[in-house]
């Protein structure tokens, strides 16, 4: 268990901060999975007017982080990572099947299963990290078993070594900056008010990994349904910069 800082108790100085920089690493929007070619509906939201500036993008991403990715996507992605640390396969199938049932969309299945696929292949290429995340990316790749992305980001911060507090973090830092970035692009917003909408939503990130890690898995709940109608439209949206 990591303490408040970040550190682990009986780590050395230079395990700690190799430990931070593979957290960087993983929650980078350069890690190479393509997660900037989508914007997860978001899109579709600014073609219909639902969201036309700043206030209605810092609006519609607190409702976001209120309901589907705060209640569902962050406690299943927590508990995940903590299957896959103290290798229970079975419950990590189990969690992995749970959240591929509840993409609304050919778009946001598609979505999760390309960038899944993307960071197994990271995984299995990788050297000098823990050798059985590496093992199982290839062994999945090889019997080419659809991976949703949370199945691979929890392989992924066991290959970097990263608790599943650090983990959620970085999946939430990194959901956040794309939706950011996907609202400077298509609305579009300055760079200036990406920075405002990101310091405005920190504490409300925070917030939220603060109660995925203690939600009890009866109390998730995937019901947004603003955007699951947004994703569905996109599939046929006439004009697009993203993939979903």
């Amino acid at each position: 268990m990591s303490r408040p800082d970040g550190t682990v108790p009986g780590l050395p100085a230079v395990a700690h901060a190799a430990r931070r920089i593979a957290l960087l690493r993983l929650g980078s929007a350069a890690l190479p999975i393509g997660g900037y070619s989508y914007s997860q509906g978001f899109e579709a939201a600014i073609d219909r007017g639902w969201v036309r500036d700043e206030t209605g993008t810092r609006g519609w991403l607190e409702d976001l982080l209120a309901a589907g990715i705060g209640r569902f996507d962050a406690p299943l992605l927590y508990a995940l990572v903590q299957a896959i640390a103290r290798d229970d396969p079975a419950e990590a199938e189990r969690l992995h099947e749970r959240y591929l049932a509840s993409r609304e969309s050919a778009e946001l299945r598609a979505e999760t299963l390309q960038m899944g696929r993307s960071l197994l292949l990271l995984v299995a290429g990788l050297e000098g990290i823990d050798a059985a995340a590496r093992e199982a990316a290839r062994v999945r790749l090889r019997a080419d078993e659809p991976c949703a992305l949370p199945l691979a980001w929890a392989w992924a911060a066991r290959g970097f070594g990263i608790g599943a507090e650090e983990a959620l973090a970085a999946w939430l830092w990194a959901w956040l900056e794309n939706q950011v970035a996907a609202a400077m692009k298509a609305i579009p917003l300055g760079q200036q008010a990406g920075q405002r909408l990101v310091c405005a939503l920190s504490p409300a990130l925070a917030a939220t990994a603060a109660c995925a890690a203690t939600l009890a898995e009866d109390d998730w709940c995937a019901f947004a349904p603003g955007l699951a109608m947004a994703s569905g439209w996109h599939e046929t949206q006439y004009s697009r910069l993203f993939r979903s």
